[in-house]
């Protein structure tokens, strides 16, 4: 199992810093377009929960998913992203069944996330807070976690 950090994000997946350019998050914007491609988000929440993994990194090997070029923003350039399929382990708690989130980093625009920084989408999830400590596995042919 991989430790990782609960850690504030940009705060624009979930629409929570208020950019006026992706009115209720860029998530909500995009989750039609993946839902075209096949991929359905309706049961995660709308927003993603950053983890560090540091001092480890990851890379990306095989994922679930992966969209290319895709134009989900009227005047903002097409992304590229893949999925990995990811599992949350916190003490005392069931485990929860989620996905990475990767835009891109070649493709992304703005809001560049860290190198050992992941974005998870999962369900809602009760009592997370900034500073707790979880534990992940992720598949190691889909994305291989380094020290």
């Amino acid at each position: 199992m991989i430790p990782a950090t609960i850690v504030q994000g940009h705060r624009v997946a979930s629409g929570l810093n208020g950019n006026p350019r992706f009115p209720g998050g860029t998530l909500r914007m995009q989750v039609p377009f993946f839902r075209k491609l096949g991929l359905d988000l309706s049961s995660y929440h709308l927003g993603t929960l950053n983890v560090s993994i540091a001092p480890m990194s990851y890379r990306a090997m095989n994922p679930k998913w992966t969209f290319r070029a895709l134009k989900w923003h009227p005047t903002e350039p097409a992304e590229d992203f893949s999925f990995f399929d990811v599992i949350v382990h916190r003490e005392g708690e069931p485990s929860i069944s989620g996905l990475i989130y990767f835009p891109h980093p070649e493709t992304k625009p703005e809001h560049f996330q860290k190198p050992e920084v992941l974005e998870l989408l999962l369900p809602w999830m009760q009592g997370l807070t900034y500073g707790q400590k979880i534990w992940l596995e992720v598949p190691v042919e889909q994305m291989r976690i380094e020290s």
